[in-house]
C-alpha cells in the first residue's frame, strides 16, 4: 500500500528541518496525519513483520553461534538484530508462561491421582470395616481369610496405611498430606497440624524456655499458615501463585548481578560493565528459549517414555554447558582451560546469588500473600 508523505519538510515531532522522508534527529517518518483505516492497519502490520523479521534473523546466531550475537552488537552491527532488552522481555514472558502452566498441569494431575488414591483407600476401609471388624458372626479364621482376599486387590503400601489408620485413627496424618499437596512443604505446616489454633500455638510457646522459642519471623510464618487454613487455602498454591508474579522480577534483577560477577571474573579483559550486560542478556535469552523448547517436548512426550525423557534431560544439560563454555570463550577470548576455570567460578558464584535471591523472593511472597 502506497504511503502518503507530507509536502512540508518540518518534522511534526521535534520541528527539525528534514532532508528526506525520515527525521535525522528523532527518526519519525514524515507521513500525513489524516490517514485512512487501511493505512493505519498497514503501518501496524509492517511494524509487526519488521519485529518478526528481526526476531527470526536473531535466532540463528543466538542458537547456533554462541557469543557471535554479542560480538556483533559490541562492534556496532545492530540494525539487523533485535534489541537485547526487547528480545529478553519477549522470550522471558513466553518462558514463564509455559513454565508455570506446566507446573499447574503437574499439580492438577497430582491432585487427581491423590484424590483417586484417597477414594480407593476410603472404599477399602469401608469394605474392611463391613466385612471384618463390623461382622461379629465371623470367626478369627474367616476374618483372616477375608483380610487376605481384600489385601490381594490393594497395594501393600496402601494396605499398611489403611491398617495403621484403623488402629491409630490418625486424622492428623491425612491433614498433613493435604496441606503438603503439590510436593512443597511450607515452613510452619507441622505446627498447623499439631495445634488447633494460632492462640494454642502461642500458649505452647510461652511454656518453652526462651532459647527454644520460635523467633518473630517464624511466628509470623506460622500465623500465615493458620490464616490460609481458615480461608481454606493451600500454602503451596498461594506461594506458586505469588512466585508467578515475583520470579520474572527476580530474574530481571539477577541480570546486572550476573554481569557484575562476569566483570570481576574477567577483569583483565578491560570490558565495560554494559558489555557484560549485553552478553548476560543474550545468554539468558538462549537459556529461556532452549528450556522453553525442552518443556514443550516434555509436554508432548508421553509420561511412560521415562527413558526418552531422561535422555532428553541429559542432552539438554550437556548442550547448555557446552553453549556457556563456547560463548564465554568467543566473547572473552580466553584459552580452553582458562575458560573452564572461569566458567566453574562464575557458575558457583551465580548459584549462591540465585539461591539467596530465590529465598528472599520466597519470603517476600509469603509475607505479602493475603
Amino acid at each position: 500500500m502506497k504511503k502518503h508523505y507530507r509536502h512540508e519538510n518540518d518534522c511534526l515531532n521535534c520541528g527539525t528541518i528534514l532532508e528526506g522522508k525520515f527525521c535525522h534527529n528523532c527518526g519519525q517518518e514524515n507521513l500525513q496525519m489524516k490517514e485512512s483505516f487501511g493505512h493505519m492497519i498497514n503501518h501496524a502490520v509492517s511494524d509487526y513483520f519488521h519485529f518478526d523479521y528481526q526476531f527470526f534473523h536473531t535466532l540463528r546466531p543466538l542458537f547456533f553461534k554462541p557469543g557471535h550475537l554479542t560480538n556483533e552488537y559490541l562492534v556496532g552491527r545492530r540494525a539487523q538484530y533485535l534489541h537485547p532488552v526487547k528480545m529478553y522481555i519477549f522470550i522471558s514472558l513466553v518462558f514463564f508462561v509455559i513454565f508455570f502452566q506446566g507446573k499447574k498441569q503437574e499439580t492438577v494431575h497430582t491432585k487427581e491421582n491423590k484424590q483417586s488414591e484417597q477414594k480407593g483407600r476410603e472404599n477399602a476401609k469401608k469394605a474392611i470395616d463391613k466385612g471384618i471388624y463390623a461382622n461379629k458372626n465371623l470367626s478369627a479364621a474367616q476374618k483372616a481369610e477375608l483380610s487376605k482376599k481384600i489385601k490381594a486387590f490393594i497395594p501393600d503400601t496402601i494396605a499398611k496405611e489403611i491398617n495403621a489408620d484403623l488402629k491409630k485413627d490418625s486424622e492428623k496424618v491425612k491433614d498433613r498430606k493435604a496441606d503438603n499437596e503439590g510436593g512443597f512443604t511450607f515452613y510452619g505446616s507441622d505446627n498447623v497440624n499439631k495445634f488447633k489454633s494460632y492462640e494454642e500455638y502461642l500458649a505452647n510457646q510461652s511454656k518453652l524456655p526462651a532459647d527454644k522459642r520460635d523467633n518473630s519471623l517464624e511466628r509470623y510464618m506460622i500465623k500465615k499458615n493458620f490464616d490460609w487454613k481458615k480461608q481454606g487455602k493451600n500454602a503451596n498454591e498461594i506461594l506458586i501463585e505469588g512466585l508467578k508474579h515475583n520470579a520474572p522480577k527476580m530474574m530481571f534483577l539477577l541480570l546486572p548481578m550476573f554481569a557484575f560477577i562476569l566483570k570481576l571474573a574477567f577483569w583483565n579483559n578491560h570490558k565495560f560493565y554494559v558489555e557484560h550486560i549485553i552478553y548476560t542478556i543474550h545468554l539468558h535469552c538462549y537459556l529461556f528459549l532452549f528450556l522453553t523448547f525442552i518443556m514443550l517436548l516434555n509436554m508432548i512426550l508421553p509420561e511412560s517414555w521415562n527413558t526418552i525423557n531422561d535422555l532428553l534431560q541429559t542432552l539438554a544439560t550437556i548442550t547448555i554447558i557446552w553453549y556457556i563454555y563456547r560463548s564465554l570463550r568467543i566473547v572473552y577470548n580466553r584459552s580452553r582451560w582458562r575458560t573452564v576455570s572461569k566458567m566453574i567460578g562464575v557458575t558457583f558464584m551465580y548459584s549462591i546469588v540465585f539461591g539467596l535471591s530465590f529465598f528472599i523472593i520466597l519470603v517476600i511472597t509469603a509475607i505479602t500473600s493475603v
